[in-house]
């Protein structure tokens, strides 16, 4: 153990919180779009926003501008504990398996993704639980993070901290087993190619290419395990299969993509802030 790099921990850490201050109110937005048109939830019926930016204009018109950051500390909370363990997890697995960069193969770079995914993402749960609480609530919330934490915990217990632990893990695995092997390999194939350099043109276009592709995968995961996080009381929806049959029942195929702009416009923006950070931090001396 004492071989373990912890710079990619802290790293990955720094450049993740960094990402998300940077990205929350389009996160913000997504939640909304994913939550309402629930036939058999009454809060979440109406269809109150037609897109991204209509979402966002009424959320700051009609609850203030301060409601674009609801549960922005749990999301950086999050961050500084998954992104932490995801890319850390992720670049310690794949020295284990190879011991240069160049000797990397796709195959290798998605299991370690994969695995990482789901370990961070099981052990961060609770702060996304209260993430998406806070989200889509907006200022009908009161009260401190810790405060709402605590009535959670109250009313639902252990389990309604780790409620939907199992789509994030999935949704993790899906992200971050597509994500960051894209960037790696698209990385080392325009560095390989010679048309581009180890800069930050090439870290640019990879990070757009990663959050594309992440997007494309997770987005019916996402709005699954955002649906299934978000309920109180009588469960809706008994599982991940039947949230996704009810959905596309009552719905359409397509709700099962509802929020993929701005999941990709996030994804996008974030992807791009994180890997520049990140690639960044790489070069300090310590």
């Amino acid at each position: 153990m004492s071989n373990v790099d912890w710079r990619p921990f802290v790293f990955g850490g720094l450049a993740s919180v960094t990402a998300e201050c940077g990205t929350f109110p389009i996160d913000l937005a997504k939640t909304r779009l994913q939550i309402q048109g629930q036939v058999g939830d009454s809060r979440y019926r109406e269809i109150r926003y037609r897109g991204m930016l209509h979402a966002m204009v009424r959320i700051a018109r009609e609850e203030g501008l301060r409601t674009l950051y609801s549960g922005l500390a749990p999301a950086m909370l999050r961050q500084a504990s998954y992104g932490t363990i995801k890319i850390g997890t992720y670049q310690s697995l794949k020295r284990l398996l190879v011991d240069r960069p160049e000797d990397e193969t796709l195959l290798t770079n998605v299991m370690c993704g994969i695995l990482s995914g789901v370990i961070s993402s099981s052990i961060a749960n609770p702060t996304d639980v209260l993430k998406i609480r806070m989200q889509a609530q907006g200022n009908v919330i009161h009260g401190s993070m810790m405060g709402n934490f605590i009535n959670i915990y109250q009313q639902e217990g252990t389990r309604g901290l780790w409620k939907g632990v199992s789509l994030t893990a999935q949704r993790a695995a899906i992200v971050v087993g597509v994500e960051l092997p894209v960037y790696d390999i698209t990385k080392k194939h325009l560095i390989l190619s010679g048309h581009m350099g180890d800069n930050v043109y090439t870290h640019f276009v990879s990070s757009f290419a990663c959050g594309l592709a992440g997007a494309l995968a997770s987005n019916p995961v996402d709005v699954v395990r955002t649906r299934m996080m978000n309920q109180k009381g009588v469960a809706l929806y008994q599982g991940t299969l039947d949230c996704i049959l009810q959905t596309w029942r009552s719905e359409g195929v397509m709700a099962l993509y509802k929020g993929f702009f701005p999941n990709w416009l996030r994804l996008g923006p974030w992807n791009i802030i994180f890997f520049l950070t990140y690639e960044q931090l790489k070069k300090i001396n310590v």
